[in-house]
């Protein structure tokens, strides 16, 4: 057996091209469902490639993670539009930075980028700071819903005759006959011939328990706004040049219709902090509206969040075998999102089969193309009014938002959704601008009903983040 620990957008693809080969893949996650961790709060962008320090592994994985999206989108049936991105440079010495991206991009092998002029410019972003005087845009840059990704990729692993489990927080590794023993929080073992370490916020401490050494991971901060769909303000991604610490402040859409402000980055101490601050805020506000100056906060707002990546002192990637025999995909930073299908190619053929020399073989069997519920207000009127005479459920609007039908919040739950927050991300229901305001009893009503228990035991994710203690009316 070879297992997986994480199950993030990086464990799941993992777990996925392992299975290509080897049907006898179990993947664990500690969380209640797969993708909710690092990969969901995020700027979720498929980046272009041309911004990592050539030689990098970072480098090497990313340009080829952006092309592999373009099968895995196929496979996956995901939503993902190559809307482009901008590097802006709104002051006279950020025009020599992005002349340098533009070289970098030809180190790293990026062929679809090029510098357009301040008139171009204006005409493909309206919106745009009238200062702007010119931008590197790249063609290939996208957006995403990565949590999405990790979901699909985990049921494709089960289609394939995995196994996916989640709540299993490892806490204790010994190594008995050649093989990993594998004990976790709720007390279950399992034993593994090979172990892929992709825990991503806490890969150090996994690779701790293995005997072996990764470069320490710092948990650093992003915070964002999140717009609404109301106005038009941008159509691709818009980044302004670049700083030591992270790629800036940028504004882009999302790919159901609405607008990120974000992230600044601050290191942080826990690995549990995600708590917004009023300085950070006003840090992203000010620096969103430089590059978008009519940005309107007041009107426009949905919410605030913030995210935690996995850094280190190294800045790359770090991807190899432990002296235990495991492997550690560790300091998974950005653009990891991007670099995810090249990372599990690069496990998978070169860490696997070269480097430890397991011979694997192509099944004959494997399935690649993963069916997904389709969001019902997407497809042909005439379609949806047959499967309504089929389903009357749906008919039956639950998020007005986001125009969710009770039939697709049923078949998440069908598909192993026990949370608010499974429902949220498989469906988007509450994801809209109320936030679940409308929506929440209605899909905690549901969730009761179909999952065969009490609304005081259903949750909003972890355990202890009960909605409803007491009996009520819903």
């Amino acid at each position: 057996m070879i297992a997986v620990i994480g199950g993030g957008i990086v464990g799941t693809l993992i777990a996925r091209e392992l299975n290509k080969y080897v049907e006898d893949v179990w993947l664990f996650e500690a969380k209640t469902n797969f993708g909710m961790g690092v990969t969901k709060s995020n700027s979720a962008i498929l980046h272009g490639g041309y911004d990592d320090p050539p030689g990098s592994l970072r480098a090497q994985l990313c340009y080829k993670g952006n092309q592999l999206y373009t099968q895995l989108q196929k496979d996956l049936k995901f939503d993902l539009k190559r809307v482009g991105s901008h590097v802006v440079a709104i002051e006279d010495e950020e025009t020599k930075y992005i002349y340098s991206l533009l070289k970098k991009a030809e180190k790293n092998g990026v062929k679809e980028i090029r510098i357009i002029e301040k008139l171009e410019l204006l005409e493909m972003e309206k919106n745009i700071n009238p200062k702007a005087k010119r931008s590197l845009f790249c063609e290939i840059a996208g957006i995403f819903d990565p949590w999405i990704v990790a979901i699909q990729a985990a049921k494709s692993v089960r289609v394939n005759g995995g196994r996916t489990l989640i709540k299993k927080r490892l806490v204790e590794i010994e190594k008995k006959n050649g093989k990993f023993l594998l004990k976790f929080q709720d007390k279950s073992e399992y034993f593994a011939d090979l172990v892929i370490n992709a825990a991503g916020l806490y890969a150090d401490e996994i690779a701790k328990m293995f005997g072996d050494e990764v470069p320490e991971i710092f948990p650093v901060k992003g915070e964002y706004f999140l717009l609404s769909k109301d106005y038009q303000y941008v159509n691709s991604v818009i980044f302004p040049v670049p700083t030591g610490i992270s790629k800036g402040c940028l504004v882009l859409p999302t790919v159901d219709g609405g607008y990120l402000i974000g992230p600044n980055a601050n290191r942080v101490v826990s690995k549990n902090d995600t708590a917004t601050t009023k300085n950070g805020l006003n840090e992203i506000r000010e620096k969103g509206m430089k590059l978008v100056p009519n940005l309107n906060f007041r009107r426009h707002l949905v919410k605030t969040f913030a995210g935690l990546r996995p850094e280190t002192d190294k800045k790359d990637f770090y991807i190899n075998v432990g002296k235990s025999g495991a492997i550690h995909v560790a300091g998974i930073r950005s653009p990891g999102l991007t670099a995810a299908p090249a990372i599990a190619e690069y496990v998978v053929e070169y860490l696997i089969q070269e480097k430890i020399g397991l011979n694997l073989y192509k099944r004959e069997n494997y399935i690649s193309k993963i069916e997904r519920t389709p969001h019902l207000v997407h497809i042909e009127r005439e379609k949806w009014n047959e499967i309504i005479q089929q389903n009357p459920d749906a008919g039956e609007m639950v998020c007005h938002c986001n125009k969710v039908t009770k039939k697709e919040i049923i078949d998440a739950i069908n598909q192993g959704a026990r949370t608010l927050d499974d429902i949220k991300f498989m469906t988007r229901a509450s994801f809209g601008e109320c936030q679940g305001g409308f929506c929440t009893a209605k899909i905690l009503k549901i969730l009761a009903e179909y999952t065969d228990r009490d609304p005081r035991e259903i949750t909003q994710n972890e355990d202890g983040t009960w909605i409803v203690n007491a009996k009520v009316r819903i």
